[in-house]
């Protein structure tokens, strides 16, 4: 029985050899060789040497209090909770009320992370939005650099607290022959408000150490990288790989994603698999070749958030580390 592969693996391991030879990640490039005939998948890479990363666990809708969260996080052995403003008792307000927040993580020897609102779009055309938005971002900013020893006592100071966010496409109009994307007929205003909230965030994190990343969701749109290119520019900005994104929407996303991997600050690992097409899976229930992109976490020095979404889930995914000594 043929072995299941991750994405691609004849695109995924051009794209790496195009990108860097010498960072070929099947499992001899631990000895510091690249033999790219060997494909990449689960079964070369399952006994690589272990690989100390650090581990997170999303805020769970089953659980209604931050203590069920924080409590399973630590029972699990993981490093971070990623804290989403989508769910009301983890939005602004709660992040500025601090206290709790530390007095949990310290007890827990955990730190955080922060998932920005979904629907985030500060490129609304609308300025009373896009305002709203910028000065959401400001005030989270503001209440992470109190959530940033957090990193210095139970993390890896070297990386970054990181606010994640989505890019939102914007409207669309659907036309008889084809559809136009608002934001590309108007893409200098466009890229304006990608400038101005870059600068901006450059303004209110200062030195301190956070970092805004940008997750892949269903795939990139052309004018999109555009302006992820601009805010990656600036130190303050980073990516997020969200494997199990671009394994459900085909993987369109990997050869940009590859190539601007020095600025890959976050991942958010779970299985899934591409026909049909699904993500968010417990590790070692899909076809993604875990253990090969965990390795380039490794490299790039980013943490993994295990983004599946029930205590069950989680379990089993710890299991799945546990078992080949990532843990």
């Amino acid at each position: 029985m043929p072995s299941v592969i991750a994405f691609d693996h004849v695109r995924f391991e051009e794209e790496m050899v195009k990108q860097s030879p010498e960072k070929c990640y099947n499992k001899s490039h631990i000895h510091g060789s690249c033999h790219v005939s060997e494909p990449l998948n689960k079964a070369s890479v399952a006994k690589e040497v272990p690989i100390m990363l650090q581990f997170g666990i999303p805020v769970l809708v089953e659980n209604d209090t931050l203590r069920e969260n924080v409590d399973l996080c630590k029972e699990l052995g993981f490093n971070f909770i990623e804290l989403n403003t989508n769910f009301p008792e983890y939005g602004l307000e709660a992040l500025e009320d601090s206290e709790p927040l530390l007095k949990a993580a310290e007890q827990a020897h955990i730190y955080y992370t922060i998932h920005l609102d979904e629907n985030m779009d500060i490129a609304d055309f609308n300025p009373l939005v896009r305002s709203a938005y910028l000065e959401s971002v400001r005030r989270i900013i503001e209440a992470a650099k109190k959530l940033t020893p957090l990193i210095d006592s139970y993390g890896d100071p070297s990386q970054p607290l990181t606010l994640n966010m989505h890019m939102n496409h914007g409207i669309h109009m659907t036309l008889p022959d084809r559809i136009v994307q608002m934001y590309e007929r108007n893409f200098d205003n466009y890229m304006q408000s990608f400038r101005t909230f870059r600068d901006r965030c450059e303004e209110w994190i200062g030195d301190s150490n956070i970092v805004v990343s940008v997750e892949n969701t269903t795939g990139y749109l052309e004018f999109e990288k555009k302006a992820i290119e601009l805010l990656i520019e600036s130190p303050r900005f980073g990516l997020t790989w969200d494997i199990g994104h671009s394994r459900a929407n085909g993987g369109g996303d990997i050869p940009f994603i590859l190539s601007h991997q020095e600025k890959l600050r976050h991942f958010h690992i779970h299985d899934g698999s591409a026909q049909p097409p699904r993500d968010h899976q417990p590790l070692g229930t899909g076809d993604i070749d875990l253990p090969g992109v965990l390795s380039l976490a490794q490299k790039v020095n980013a943490h993994c958030l295990i983004e599946v979404k029930t205590t069950d889930a989680l379990r089993q995914s710890q299991k799945w580390l546990r078992q080949r000594d990532y843990l």
